[in-house]
């Protein structure tokens, strides 16, 4: 009986082996920032991946074949939208390689969502919309119910992911949504290389310059860095910022002209590395503080 017993067991135990196992879903994100806030709401569901590494601008980027090979076998490609990832054509182009169409559902737009704000030179619309977090909010929302869409088996767990994250954007958003009141509003004057902080300073009530205004630009022209001088001396500017994933020639060049230090750096394009910058949470609240801090 004991033998019996045992052999049961042991086909049992092979039986067992020979199921195949559940194929979880991979996913392939733009960008740093789409790669955080995919993980939070997947969770432990999800292989996600990422096409721009941290700290490179993903206006413009060289595309690997690398990149085309994870487009081509993800489930779901989440990309930002707003012409942000085809500067240079390179999203569609390695979509177009990989044998995927922007039309797919499977081909996401984090931004779907958003009321956008027009660039001021041309007609297209800034494609910054994270940097406010209420459009955070938005992004994490069109990630969640893509996610669904693909692997509905796991709704619950998403959903509650998402609800979860989307509870601490909206307190770090009311945290600071009066943050910028102590500050005279002539003198919130936010000073960039590139005009990122347009969903922000919308945010924020604070007035917006730059040396140029998207990264696909030519950067720190004559013309550029004339009308930016003359704006700061006709303006009260604290101080300058300067973005972690831009050349800072030109805004240094523009510290001597103006006599303006600069004062600290922001995060637009790109999570950092550190434990400061590695989170879109962590990325946001840097800002916020840091360019306050710049502007007393």
């Amino acid at each position: 009986m004991k033998k019996l017993l045992l052999f049961t067991a042991l086909l049992l135990l092979v039986a067992g082996c020979d199921k195949p196992s559940e194929k979880q879903l991979t996913v392939t994100t733009t960008n740093s920032i789409l790669y955080d806030m995919t993980r939070q709401v997947a969770g432990d569901q999800a292989t996600i991946k990422t096409i721009v590494p941290v700290g490179q601008d993903p206006h413009d980027y060289d595309v690997k074949p690398q990149d085309v090979a994870a487009i081509e076998q993800a489930d779901l490609i989440i990309y930002n939208g707003l012409n942000l990832e085809n500067g240079n054509g390179w999203f569609n182009q390695a979509l177009d390689q990989a044998g995927r169409s922007p039309k797919d559902e499977t081909v996401v737009a984090a931004s779907k969502n958003v009321d956008t704000i027009k660039l001021e030179h041309g007609s297209e619309v800034d494609p910054h919309a994270w940097l406010s977090i209420k459009n955070g909010i938005l992004y994490v929302d069109a990630i969640k119910d893509a996610l669904i869409r693909q692997d509905p088996q796991h709704k619950q767990i998403y959903n509650k992911n998402a609800e979860i994250y989307k509870e601490k954007l909206v307190a770090l958003n009311q945290k600071y949504e009066d943050k910028f009141s102590d500050i005279p509003a002539a003198q919130r004057q936010l000073i960039t290389s590139e005009g990122a902080f347009k969903y922000f300073s919308r945010d924020y009530d604070i007035r917006h310059h730059y040396i140029w205004e998207i990264n696909t630009e030519k950067q720190g022209t004559p013309g550029q860095m004339k009308q930016v001088i003359d704006y700061i001396r006709q303006h009260p500017v604290k101080h300058l910022f300067v973005e972690t994933s831009v050349d800072r020639r030109s805004m240094n060049a523009l510290s001597g002209e103006t006599g303006k230090k600069i004062f600290g750096e922001v995060y637009t394009d790109s999570l950092g590395q550190d434990e400061k910058s590695n989170t879109y949470y962590k990325m946001m609240e840097h800002n916020i503080t840091t360019i306050h801090d710049g502007m007393q």
